[in-house]
């Protein structure tokens, strides 16, 4: 964790409450069934998630607060999700096993929590603060993923159900301009006030080339366009792991695409819709991102690329999951919002780059191995977890979020 300046206490407790809130209107439409399974062993139960989030603020703000009483001591060990130093933990492979507690016991142990934390709140100093602080940005990151992975166990089904009706947002066609930018010595990392997480840090100065960005994300219809052209089965487009990848696993179109007599469809959250072709094309992985610049005849922007162009816009703006809104009608389109754009960069250290002490400073260090960097946010990100210095980070392989790219050039 790395936080210049917090929010006062005041605003952090309504941040807070909002947060704690939103996560359980989400799973409103969640039968206890649905909020129990798991669809694979990088997923996790949507009660899992809810209970995880809590189990992260009872352990590390109210374990030691005089008078608090643990609302069941065995949730230690299902709801630790991989701190080692915390102690032993329930496998990841087998959360979708955990039947009991239910997803109502799961509900009031977070009422359990919130209420603790609210009586105690005038008692929290500094350190307590900061920790609530990582609390509610480490929920945050879970409503994403508790969106993807029910979207995921939804898919499953053979019913193929709907969590949410349809949306009403329309795509907007954006033109396929580029946006060229003169590169330099530039700062990248989070350099300023307010929360980051610590591989955000510390900011440092890198060589950027002069490099044009594309104005728009890749499109479905680009894709649509790629498959087409048997993009899929032209291995001097792959790099040698994804070639490998792609036929052991007879990759052919995104994660849920379907073909049929009316056209491509995808499974969203919405149930099975057509395929929109205006639409930021989403869950395909960093092979399939990489193969597809390939073919576009461009390429992967760096992070520090992405960055530099980001720097100027607005994070909170776009398509995001507390604030639904168009694609910008000029310049560098959906920066922030649709999906998270794979980069060419590696998730490693930042230059200086140190954990921070306690458990705590298991949070990102030792996952810099073997991933590759997202930049940007999706439709599922909430405003507060979009800024331009944020590196998410997936496996090459990985596709069930919503990721997506967009492309670069040499000038």
């Amino acid at each position: 964790m790395a936080s210049v300046s917090l929010a006062p206490a005041a605003t952090l407790r309504v941040d807070f409450a909002a947060t704690r809130a939103l996560s359980v209107s989400l799973v409103a439409p969640l039968s206890d069934a649905d909020a129990s399974a798991q669809s694979m062993p990088d997923a996790s139960p949507v009660k899992w998630h809810l209970a995880h989030t809590t189990w992260f603020l009872e352990t590390f703000v109210l374990a030691e607060m005089p008078g608090y009483r643990v609302f069941d001591d065995r949730f230690g060990y299902l709801f630790n999700s991989y701190y080692e130093s915390v102690g032993a933990r329930h496998s990841r492979v087998a959360r979708g096993l955990i039947t009991r507690p239910s997803l109502e016991d799961v509900l009031a142990y977070r009422y359990h929590v919130d209420g603790a934390l609210d009586r105690h709140w005038h008692a929290l100093g500094a350190e307590h603060l900061a920790l609530i602080t990582l609390g509610v940005n480490h929920e945050q990151q879970h409503q994403e993923l508790l969106l993807t992975d029910i979207l995921d166990l939804f898919a499953a089904n053979p019913i193929e159900p709907a969590m949410f009706p349809p949306t009403r947002l329309e795509s907007v066609a954006v033109g396929n301009g580029w946006t060229r930018h003169d590169g330099g010595i530039v700062r990248v990392g989070h350099d300023g006030d307010g929360f980051a997480f610590d591989c955000e840090g510390p900011a440092h100065e890198v060589l950027v080339r002069p490099f044009a960005l594309a104005d728009r994300l890749v499109t479905n219809a680009d894709w649509a366009a790629f498959i087409a052209d048997d993009g899929y089965r032209k291995a001097a487009l792959w790099l040698s792991d994804g070639w490998a990848w792609v036929n052991r696993e007879a990759i052919a179109a995104p994660l849920r695409w379907q073909h049929g007599n009316d056209g491509w469809t995808s499974f969203t959250l919405s149930g099975r819709r057509s395929v929109d072709p205006a639409a930021p094309v989403t869950h395909i992985s960093f092979y399939e991102a990489d193969a597809f610049a390939s073919w576009a005849g461009a390429r992967l922007p760096t992070e520090a690329e992405w960055e530099v162009a980001a720097q100027a816009h607005d994070a909170g703006s776009g398509n995001q999951l507390d604030r639904a809104g168009p694609v910008a009608p000029t310049g560098t389109a959906s920066l922030f919002g649709d999906c998270w754009q794979w980069t060419a960069s590696a998730f490693l250290p930042y230059p200086g780059f140190r954990p921070v002490g306690g458990a705590v400073g298991e949070y990102n260090g030792k996952f810099m191995n073997g991933q590759m960097v997202l930049k940007g946010a999706s439709c599922a990100t909430p405003r507060g977890s979009s800024r331009a210095s944020v590196r998410n980070f997936f496996y090459p392989a990985q596709r069930w979020q919503f990721t997506g790219l967009r492309l670069a050039r040499e000038l």
